[in-house]
């Protein structure tokens, strides 16, 4: 970003602003392109997650009767949220994997030496993500609603899912960066990927947490995943309300803003480090 120095200050001015968002734009069109151009990446992460969604319906729709299971009409209607999400961590990858790919290739440094922002670079290859990961969230919507997904909320809910599926996107995808900047290693970024769905399956994503005991409900309670879930499935089951709102929305944005400042960290150190 182009500045001026004026009275030992630095002042960004209108001119070097509008370039920011210009470059930032340019590369968010790059690395959204970049994702739907490579098909094998991107079908994993739409189709497993449907084929877990049927699997489930069709083998655990009679544990929708025990004690302390949610009012619902399907074992589908119940894990919507969690195809949603699920779909949505296996897919944030893919942006961090490009990412550490450019910087294997060498792209990423000439980009660094280009008269582009930095926090442009980071956010632009972000917001493929995240763009993403909210197509991802109203296709398994889409597919899922004429099987009996309904969502009670309606468009209101449907809308708070699809932001929240774009923010959780960029959440993660910002954590994947910053082992991409670390390391400058797709595979690295694939190796610590497991760990996000070691999270997922520790939550109460497949199944109610009033329905848990031991460790297990321990660490659901504990779990991030588990309150963005039933956020999501409270839209899903209950119809709109402010705690739904919050738990989709507000516990993703947290943990988004702290994962890109992270990513900003490690990239100042990698600059640091030439």
């Amino acid at each position: 970003m182009s500045v001026l120095a004026m009275s030992g200050h630095t002042e960004v001015t209108p001119h070097s602003f509008g370039l920011a968002v210009r470059q930032t734009v340019a590369m968010a069109k790059r690395s959204t392109l970049e994702i739907f151009r490579q098909p094998a990446l991107v079908a994993p992460s739409m189709i497993f997650p449907i084929f877990f969604a049927a699997l489930g319906a069709s083998s655990f729709e009679k544990t929708t009767n025990l004690p302390g299971f949610p009012k619902v009409d399907s074992f589908l209607q119940f894990s919507i949220a969690a195809t949603v999400v699920q779909g949505v961590l296996f897919g944030s990858v893919t942006g961090a994997a490009a990412l550490a790919t450019d910087i294997q290739n060498g792209f990423f440094d000439r980009l660094l030496l280009s008269p582009t922002t930095r926090t442009g670079i980071l956010i632009g290859r972000l917001a493929g993500s995240a763009i993403f990961g909210a197509l991802q969230a109203a296709f398994f919507i889409a597919v899922l609603w004429p099987f009996g997904g309904k969502i009670e909320s309606g468009f209101i809910g449907i809308a708070i899912m699809v932001v929240s599926g774009g923010i959780v996107a960029l959440a993660i995808g910002a954590l994947m960066s910053s082992v991409a900047i670390r390391t400058g290693s797709a595979e690295a970024v694939q190796g610590a990927f497991p760990l996000l769905f070691v999270l997922l399956f520790f939550s109460s994503a497949f199944f109610p947490r009033e329905t848990m005991t031991g460790a297990y409900r321990k660490i659901a309670d504990f779990n991030p995943i588990s309150h963005l879930v039933e956020g999501m499935r409270e839209l899903v089951l209950s119809g709109y309300t402010t705690s739904a709102l919050m738990k989709a929305i507000l516990i993703p944005t947290a943990v988004c803003i702290a994962a890109i400042l992270f990513a900003q960290t490690e990239l100042r150190r990698r600059l640091a480090a030439k």
